[in-house]
Parts: structure tokens; C-alpha cells; sequence
């Protein structure tokens, strides 16, 4: 007997109909699991950050805002206590139309409510330095790269110096 080259091979359509149903059915969630997975996805100090950020949404518009600053600067440690205030009066200085705020629990320093620069102090994510940051409406702008946050580990005059151009620089 001769076999036919062009004859459909049969294919067990059984087995493919339950495959087909296996793929349309939802895999059963342990909500357990995702609650724990979801809760891991942040570190302590962020989950920290994202609540000071929602106070202060609450509070916003208040008229104490520089003294939210001054008091979250005054509860830093010595050495980050003295470069963010360093920093602060700094940026009031070389910026006197950027109003201070908190910004997740950072002193921050903004232009019609957006932040254009802030000082992260190295105990906020468990840093071994502090830094200054500026954010995207900082004018710093020089070509097609350029840094947005620089390591503060003691300020000397030198340093002071160029965080008054750099300041001066986001604003401009």
C-alpha cells in the first residue's frame, strides 16, 4: 500500500483542546504571597521618604515651610547638620526666588511649588555621604551630558563657592 505524501497527518484533538483550556485559566493568586513581595519591594528609609512626601502634600501651602526646613536640618546629625545648613543659606543667598520646603523629608529648595534643588542628608538612605541635587528644571544644562547630584562629604570654602555658581547656574 502505497501512502499518500498530501494526507493531513491526524492530530489528537483531544489532547490539544485541554491544553488550550489549560492556557485560558487564570493562575491562582496567594494573595499572602503578593502582599509580601509587594511590601519587600521598598526599603524601610524609602517607605519613610514616600510618607514624609504625603504629609507634606497635606500640609502644603502652609506659611511654615522654612521652619519645617530649619527644624528637619536641625534634627541631622552634627555633620550633615552643618553642610545643610551651610547649603541652605547658600541657596537663599544665591537664590533668594527659590522658596525652601520639604521634599520626602529633605530640606529642598523650590521655584512656583517645583523643586529645583535639594540637600539629602547621608543618614536618609544609609549613605556614607550627603548630597546636593538638582532636579530636571535646574538649568545645568552643558551639551548632551552633565551630572544633577553631587557627594557632600565636608564643605570648604572652595566647595561653598561652587555650589553658589551652581545655584545661581539652575535658577539662571
Amino acid at each position: 500500500m502505497a501512502t499518500r505524501i498530501n494526507e493531513p497527518a491526524k492530530a489528537n484533538t483531544t489532547s490539544l483542546n485541554m491544553a488550550a483550556k489549560k492556557s485560558r485559566q487564570k493562575p491562582a493568586q496567594n494573595t499572602e504571597t503578593t502582599q509580601t513581595k509587594a511590601s519587600g519591594a521598598f526599603t524601610a528609609e524609602e517607605r519613610a521618604a514616600m510618607r514624609d512626601h504625603v504629609k507634606e502634600i497635606r500640609g502644603s501651602g502652609k506659611d511654615n515651610d522654612e521652619e519645617a526646613v530649619l527644624a528637619k536640618i536641625a534634627g541631622m546629625s552634627a555633620s550633615d547638620r552643618a553642610m545643610a545648613a551651610r547649603v541652605h543659606a547658600i541657596v537663599k543667598a544665591n537664590a533668594p526666588e527659590l522658596s525652601p520646603r520639604l521634599w520626602y523629608g529633605m530640606p529642598a529648595y523650590a521655584r512656583n511649588g517645583k523643586v529645583v534643588c535639594f540637600f539629602q542628608d547621608s543618614t536618609k538612605f544609609k549613605t556614607r555621604y550627603s548630597t546636593l541635587g538638582f532636579s530636571d528644571l535646574a538649568k545645568l544644562d552643558d551639551g548632551n551630558m552633565w551630572p544633577s547630584a553631587f557627594a557632600l562629604k565636608e564643605l570648604m570654602r572652595a566647595d561653598e563657592e561652587r555650589i553658589a555658581a551652581l545655584v545661581r547656574r539652575a535658577v539662571g
